[in-house]
Order: structure tokens, then sequence, then C-alpha cells
């Protein structure tokens, strides 16, 4: 269900989840790294979505990584850190499984977990107001080998040394370059530039974005393990589908699509 620190809403086909923890610069608390994977499965099962949108709430930050007022407590030796740890991976996995397409929407600071977020998406896109930093060694914080294979597989391993052995803050251009983020926006136009993002993603046809989307996930796992039937599957159910026939008449009456998912 909605949280008051995890937002969730649908406008057309799009989910819109919001990280709203604006007094903490939208900082990440068990309690909402628990939450996260339900509201994406939320979004999952709902045949009206098609597009998977999250942000944080207000323009300071999407997220400034994990709520560090709580570790005395809640991540305080080693078992209470592997719980937390254990949370924080299932909430990354399911925004990097997800049967939809995932977009983060970088405004502000980025920091820590905040960037495992925005990586664990498919797409991430930013305002020229983003910065990101991994400040894990700031904090005499061990990072996790599922969380530097992450941003490895993202970024490469220079450019996740460089990050994670500097703890330095990345502005936007930066982080363009180095491929943190795929598209980046002036700060005025950057709200209306995702909202024309995720409307062109949520009128293609779903099966296409499924299929997409599986191949994505299954390319992530390793060659002996990935499921390409599954793929192959899901294409032929596009072959199939009243969607394809549909696409075919739109093309050749010029005129826009209408997709059903079927």
């Amino acid at each position: 269900m909605d949280t008051p620190s995890l937002r969730y809403r649908t406008t057309g086909p799009v989910a819109r989840l919001t990280i709203n923890n604006p007094a903490r610069r939208n900082a990440m608390t068990l309690d909402m790294w628990a939450a996260l994977p339900d509201q994406v499965r939320r979004a999952e099962v709902d045949p009206e979505v098609r597009v998977i949108l999250l942000r944080g709430a207000g323009d300071a930050a999407f997220c400034a990584g994990a709520d560090i007022s709580q570790f005395s407590e809640k991540r305080s030796g080693e078992a209470e850190g592997r719980v937390y740890d254990a949370a924080v991976e299932a909430a990354q996995a399911a925004l990097f499984a997800a049967g939809k397409p995932t977009v983060a929407y970088v405004r502000g600071a980025c920091f820590g977990g905040g960037v495992g977020i925005a990586l664990s998406c498919d797409l991430r896109v930013a305002a020229a107001d983003a910065r990101f930093r991994i400040p894990a060694a700031r904090l005499g914080l061990g990072y996790t080998f599922s969380n530097v294979e992450l941003v490895t597989a993202r970024l490469g391993a220079s450019t996740t040394a460089d990050l994670l052995f500097t703890a330095r803050t990345v502005d936007a251009e930066e982080a363009f370059r180095l491929g943190l983020v795929g598209r980046l926006f002036g700060a005025e136009e950057a709200d209306a530039a995702v909202e024309d993002l995720v409307t062109a993603i949520g009128g293609n046809a779903p099966l296409t974005l499924r299929a997409v989307k599986r191949a994505l996930v299954e390319l992530a796992q390793p060659a002996v393990e990935r499921d390409t039937a599954a793929v192959d599957a899901l294409v032929r159910a596009c072959l199939g589908s009243d969607d394809y026939r549909e696409g075919q008449a739109a093309f050749k009456e010029k005129r826009e699509p209408s997709f059903r998912g079927v």
C-alpha cells in the first residue's frame, strides 16, 4: 500500500514512485527499503501500467542515500548490517528485474544508496542540478559485492574504482559523460522532458516492452544461467498479438497506433 515516505500513484500508463522524505533529503529508512519491492510489484501487476517512473520529492534531492541516523540502531553490527544490506539489495533487485521499463529521474543530490537505486533502473535521466556521490569510504562502510557489481556493470571497473576510492561528488555533466545518466536536461525543461519520455514509452506496445526488458534482465545473468527460451517466447507472443497487427495498420494508415497489450 501507499506509505507517507514512499508514495505511489498512476497517471495513464505511468506508475509514479516518489521517495518522500524531504526533511532528510529523501534518505531511505529501513522501512522504506523494505517497502520498495512491494510498490514495484504493485506496478508490475497493474495491466494499465507500462512504465515505472521513480523520483524524489521536490527538487533538492533524488535520494541522499540510506538514512545514516538509523545506523547506530539498525546497522550497528555485523548481524544488523546483514539484515539492512539484504533489504537494500532486495529493493534494488526489484527495480532491476521489474517486468516493465523503469526510469529514474534525478534532481539534486543522488548519493550512496540513491546511486544504487538509480543504477538499478533501466534508464537514468537527470536535470542539470543533479549531483552524484558514493561516500562509503568517508563513512567506514563496506560496499557490498552486489553493489560493486552493479556499479561496475553500468560504468566499468575504472570509473567504479574512481568513484568508490575517492568518494568525490560528480556533477550532472560529468555524470552524463561517464554514462551514469543517459539523458541530461536543463533545470527548467527537465520536468517536461521527462514527461515526454515516459509518455513516449507508455505509448508503445506493452508486449514489446516486456520482451525487451526480459532480454535485458537475462543479459545481466551469467551466460549459462540465461533463460533465452523465455525471451524467445515473449518475442513469439508479440508476433501473434493484436498489437502487432495494429502497429502495421497504423503504419500503413499514417496514424498513431493504439496498443492494448494483447
